[in-house]
Parts: structure tokens; C-alpha cells; sequence
């Protein structure tokens, strides 16, 4: 964790590692779920977290994100980095598992204390 980064990356983290895909790495399998660090120094509570699923590379998609291509705003506006860490034992999977832990993955992490949580569609 960087200096000035939030003390509940930890929790979360601990969450993320909670999950297993069942079909990472099966036949099929081109999915993969990611985490973006967020920071809105307007924000009470600055720093948060996008959840999100995609066909592509996680750095491509963030990348993309960044310049605004189907991009959510507040990856677009507020995203820091992504945490590969919280994610890379699950990825990659099959369609349909990525849309599931997408969302698992944000309500667990609203439930680990994250202040400010997007995506998880």
C-alpha cells in the first residue's frame, strides 16, 4: 500500500482472496473481473473502489476506461491504478462467472468497510 492510500485496502484484499472461480482456466474461460483504485480528494471519504468484468486485458480495459471508450465515469474521472492483486486468482474465466463475481466482489467489499464502491453490475 502506497502512502496515503486507504487502511481498508487490506480488508479487502482479504475479501477478494475469499472467492474462487470455478472455471478459471477451463475451455472458454477469456473473462476476467478487475479492481480499479479510486481517489476524489472532493469526496468526505476519498478513496473507493470500481469493480469490473471484461473480455479483454484488465490493463487494456483500464487503459481504455482512462480515455473514455465505454468508459464508467468514475474509472474514467477518479481511476488511480489497477490492483491486479485482488483479482489474478481468479482470472480468467468463463462469461457468466465474471458477471457473478463482479458482483459478489463489490458487495463484499461494501461489506469489508470500502466507503465508496462502483460497478458490480
Amino acid at each position: 500500500m502506497a502512502a496515503g492510500e486507504p487502511d481498508w485496502l487490506g480488508r479487502a484484499a482479504r475479501a477478494a482472496q475469499a472467492f474462487r472461480a470455478t472455471t478459471a482456466g477451463a475451455r472458454g474461460a477469456g473473462h476476467s473481473v478487475y479492481v480499479v483504485l479510486l481517489h476524489d480528494p472532493r469526496r468526505r471519504e476519498p478513496w473507493g473502489l470500481y469493480v469490473g468484468q471484461t473480455s479483454r486485458d484488465p490493463d487494456l480495459r483500464f487503459d481504455q476506461h482512462k480515455a473514455g471508450y465505454k468508459a464508467s465515469g468514475a474509472a474514467r474521472r477518479h481511476g488511480v491504478r489497477l490492483l491486479p492483486e485482488l483479482t489474478a486468482h481468479l482470472n480468467p474465466m468463463r462469461r457468466w462467472e465474471a458477471l457473478d463475481l463482479e458482483a459478489a466482489l463489490a458487495e463484499a467489499f461494501r461489506a469489508a468497510g470500502v466507503p465508496w464502491v462502483e460497478g458490480g453490475h
